[in-house]
């Protein structure tokens, strides 16, 4: 791995290296399994009904080592089978591979002991998640400007009215819109919204569609999900999750 290594290859190396050292990636008769979740199954019954989950636009994978779960959100399900060393050694070309490479170490990581939360939060969890965000970022950062990279709805709620905010998309059928009386922008002004912002907040999906390293700045940044839960713990990443399991 070069020094000049993306944030998600460098998390796919880390991942590796410690399968290694505990001697997973030999123990070829344990199998990782992975599968997209139903909606209900990722997360339950919130109260809201506009996550992009809830409306087919993302999907939940979800990878199984052992008795631990690990997940990460993709744009492209899938299903496969195969060891610990032939998932983490794969190409990271797809939004399918990458979503797989991720949830795979995430559930590895939850064995190890190295990372919590690396579950999605049900029913009720989103709600918690957000009635706690402003708090969480005053306590930080004062009164920031929070430049949001991808809608959560939940979360854009909770700040809208509390903390000046901007926030990017990439769902076409979002930009363009007000979602609590907040414009949503196209993803292609990221890197505008980042230098406006004092703070950035950024869907941990990133690692896995791979825009992450176009997010990170000389800003804060405070990445919130389970898809980022190895990854946060691995690389140091700033991470709001508290309802995770």
């Amino acid at each position: 791995m070069t020094e000049t290594a993306g944030i998600l290859e460098q998390f796919r190396h880390r991942a590796l290296e410690l399968a290694r050292e505990h001697g997973l990636c030999a123990e070829t008769i344990e199998v990782v399994s992975a599968r997209p979740l139903s909606p209900e199954e990722a997360i339950g019954k919130p109260e809201r009904t506009d996550f992009p989950i809830l409306k087919g636009k993302e999907f939940m994978m979800e990878a199984r080592f052992r008795d631990c779960r690990g997940q990460a959100f993709t744009s492209s399900p899938g299903v496969f089978q195969g060891t610990v060393e032939e998932i983490l050694g794969r190409d990271l070309e797809t939004d399918f591979d990458r979503a797989l490479v991720v949830a795979t170490a995430n559930a590895l990581l939850s064995y190890l002991g190295v990372a919590q939360g690396t579950a999605h939060c049900r029913d009720d969890g989103p709600k918690r998640c957000a009635e706690g965000l402003v708090e969480y970022l005053t306590d930080r950062f004062g009164s920031p400007r929070v430049g949001v990279i991808g809608l959560q709805p939940a979360l854009l709620g909770a700040l809208a009215g509390k903390l000046p905010v901007r926030v990017t998309d990439l769902d076409p059928d979002n930009i363009g819109q007000y979602r609590s009386g907040i414009l949503v922008e196209s993803a292609e002004i990221t890197r505008d919204i980042v230098e406006w912002a004092d703070i950035v907040l950024a869907t941990g999906t990133v690692l896995a569609n791979d825009t992450i390293d176009g997010v990170l700045s000389s800003k804060p940044t405070v990445f919130y999900g389970v898809t980022i839960g190895g990854a946060a713990v691995l690389l140091g990443l700033d991470r709001y999750c508290p309802c995770a399991v």
